[in-house]
């Protein structure tokens, strides 16, 4: 998925960045449709957090530990995104440096529930995937391609 997502309104070109979270399309009244949900949920990272908060809430810097491979920015921009979305709860705590938690709502532990099946396919499968990708990517490279 491109970081921009070209949409078409009344014959209209409207273009949205994932890095924009408040941005609303013009002509759509704020309204989400299927297809936003589904956007978001297939994102690069928001499954991981989701997943990873399905055992319970965790504060940034631990799913920036479980989650390595995401810079801080694009971790950032999920959180708000999810919670923007409403799958997500922040919580800050008063203290000296403030603790902010992140935890699912209803909704974000009921999608949970629904990806944990997904997430199990994934790990049986992944050794059959990644031969597969290997004996693709060996017959293009002895084909030229």
């Amino acid at each position: 998925m491109s970081d921009t997502t070209h949409l078409t309104k009344d014959g209209k070109s409207v273009f949205l960045t994932n890095t924009d979270v408040s941005h609303q399309v013009p002509g759509h009244g704020g309204r989400c449709n299927v297809r936003d949900v589904l956007d978001r949920i297939g994102d690069r990272w928001s499954v991981l957090v989701i997943t990873m908060l399905g055992d319970g809430p965790l504060r940034y810097s631990e799913l920036r530990r479980r989650i390595d491979t995401v810079s801080q920015r694009m971790l950032t921009l999920t959180l708000r995104n999810l919670e923007r979305d409403g799958l997500v709860t922040r919580t800050v705590t008063p203290q000296t440096p403030p603790r902010v938690d992140y935890a699912l709502t209803e909704a974000g532990s009921t999608l949970c529930e629904r990806l944990s099946p997904l997430i199990d396919w994934a790990e049986e499968n992944h050794p059959h995937i990644a031969a597969s990708r290997e004996r693709y990517d060996s017959a293009l490279k002895a084909e030229g391609r």
